[in-house]
């Protein structure tokens, strides 16, 4: 590692693919947004060829959601992160609950299905690939309340207070790996909950509500954990480079801070969001209403009316 004031380099074992293909995080992670907005901007494309239109917010939405992961993985700030614990834990918190929330509105599911042409009748192509997988039991095992609140809880103390972090934290790979897995747990978590793309569970907006809070609790008390601690947790951040200047249990306790302050912010944006769907779906189903209305002549109306009034003439 190099503590000199030019700069920090983690003196890593390499991650490698094939003779001489060598990945580093930032890398990695670089190929795949530019990959994720070039299918999103494909699909987009597709749409409007047509002339079918696509909102322009849920693009903006998901363009930021890749932004927010490029800026913490792909710039000095992953470097940071790798002697840091209070940088470490902004890039977890940012990958696993600000990034997920942004790419679920961006609907890049409902885009694929829609740009991605039909297969001819008996062959399987892309889009019936991604239904069949929609529909398949994997998906409704890991999308269900049960798992992804548990796989989002045990992400954070299964991973902190066992070795398994410093492990991780020892090679290139294994910090790919944890740092896409939070990404994938943020997915699945928030999906069911405010994602309006189609999935196997969509349930109901107040049981939603109940399945954001439900985790939330246990993120708040990581955070105060560790904030309490009298030492430090994990040893890959027990001894920062001295160039920085910054005490470990005080590091520590600012990525506490960092942990907690997640559980709350991005919470409260996404409470903010089910109701703002929630008012919509509402409005929605008040102009299907009255749509019906106007095709049978109000029909219920009536038929309330006259019972109304049957009710009425048995009192006579």
């Amino acid at each position: 590692m190099d503590h000199s004031g030019h700069g920090m380099t983690m003196d890593l074992p390499p991650f490698t693919l094939g003779r001489g293909l060598e990945f580093s995080p930032d890398l990695f992670f670089l190929i795949g947004c530019l990959a994720a907005l070039g299918l999103y901007g494909w699909g987009v494309t597709r749409l409007r060829r047509r002339g079918d239109a696509w909102p322009v917010a849920r693009t903006v939405l998901f363009a930021l959601g890749v932004l927010s992961v490029a800026v913490v993985m792909c710039t000095k700030l992953n470097d940071y992160g790798m002697v840091m614990f209070s940088v470490h834990m902004v890039q977890h918190m940012v990958i696993s609950m600000v990034a997920p929330i942004l790419l679920l509105l961006g609907a890049p599911v409902t885009l694929a299905l829609r740009a991605l042409p039909v297969a001819r009748r008996g062959s399987l192509g892309p889009r019936e690939l991604l239904l069949k997988l929609l529909h398949s039991r994997y998906m409704r095992i890991i999308t269900h309340p049960a798992f992804t609140i548990g796989m989002f809880i045990a992400s954070l103390y299964g991973l902190y207070f066992t070795p398994l972090f410093d492990f991780l934290m020892g090679s290139k790979a294994g910090h790919i790996g944890m740092m896409i897995h939070f990404l994938a747990v943020g997915l699945v978590f928030f999906w069911p909950i405010m994602g309006v793309d189609p999935g196997p569970h969509r349930p109901g907006y107040v049981m939603r509500m109940l399945e954001l809070f439900a985790g939330m609790p246990f993120h708040a008390f990581f955070g105060i954990a560790m904030m309490m601690a009298t030492q430090p947790m994990v040893n890959v951040y027990k001894n920062p480079p001295a160039s920085l200047g910054i005490d470990a249990l005080a590091d520590q306790s600012a990525a506490g801070g960092i942990a907690w302050a997640f559980s709350e912010i991005p919470s409260v944006l996404v409470l903010i969001a089910l109701v703002y769907q929630w008012y919509h779906s509402e409005q929605r189903q008040a102009a299907r209403s009255d749509r019906q209305a106007d095709r049978d002549g109000d029909k219920e109306l009536r038929e309330y009316n006259a019972y109304l009034a049957s009710l009425q003439a048995r009192g006579r």
